[in-house]
This record gives structure tokens, C-alpha cells and sequence, in this order.
């Protein structure tokens, strides 16, 4: 018996649910807010992200993990120390274009009731 779980693509998934997935990797607010951190100071440790954000190591280093696995963010590994980067300037410029997008709808955003706040 085959169990449908949360982020499960087919076998053969069509491209909207391949995009739809990597947007949802930009659904969460605490991924949100370690990319504007990596934006705004450039390349983190992951100490420096759990200072910063206020929140457990390991809950970081699963967020990490995912925008690492998808593509946002890269790797620097200085000793036991390992930083984090942009991996590219589109991550900027897809956030940068969300925050324009935004401002023009922020309003009906914050109240919108279709789409759930938080972790999907």
C-alpha cells in the first residue's frame, strides 16, 4: 500500500510540480530570512545564522540543508567551519522581484485566507 506524503512528486512529475516543489522550498519564513540574511551580509556560518535567526542549530541546519539540495545557497568548508552563500545572483533577483511584487499587494496578501501561513 502506497502512502501520499507532503512533497512527494510522481515518478514522472510534469514540470509545474517541479516548480511548484522549488517555490515551496521559498515558502517558509525561516529559509525566507536566511537568504535576506545571506543577501544583506554575504557569506554566514552556520553559528552566525543561529545567532542571528534565534533558532536551534539543527532546525537551521535543515533549513540549510534544503536550500542547499535545491539549488539557493553554496558551500564553503574552512576547517570544521561551514559557510554559506548566495549560489546565484537569480536567488537575489527572484527575491528582490518578490519584495517589488509585494509592495504593490501587500495588503491583500496579509489578509488573503487561501493560502496558510507558515511551514507548508
Amino acid at each position: 500500500m502506497s502512502t501520499i506524503t507532503p512533497f512527494r512528486l510522481p515518478e514522472a512529475p510534469a514540470a509545474t510540480d517541479l516548480v511548484a516543489k522549488y517555490f515551496r522550498a521559498l515558502g517558509d519564513p525561516t529559509r525566507l530570512r536566511i537568504l535576506e540574511l545571506l543577501h544583506d551580509e554575504g557569506e554566514l556560518s552556520v553559528g552566525v545564522l543561529v545567532h542571528r535567526l534565534g533558532v536551534s542549530q539543527p532546525k537551521v541546519s535543515n533549513h540549510l540543508a534544503c536550500l542547499r539540495w535545491c539549488g539557493f545557497v553554496h558551500t564553503r568548508r574552512e576547517h570544521r567551519v561551514v559557510h554559506y552563500r548566495i549560489a546565484d545572483d537569480r536567488v537575489e533577483q527572484l527575491l528582490a522581484l518578490g519584495r517589488a511584487l509585494l509592495a504593490d499587494n501587500a495588503e491583500h496578501v496579509a489578509s488573503c485566507c487561501r493560502v496558510p501561513e507558515g511551514t507548508p
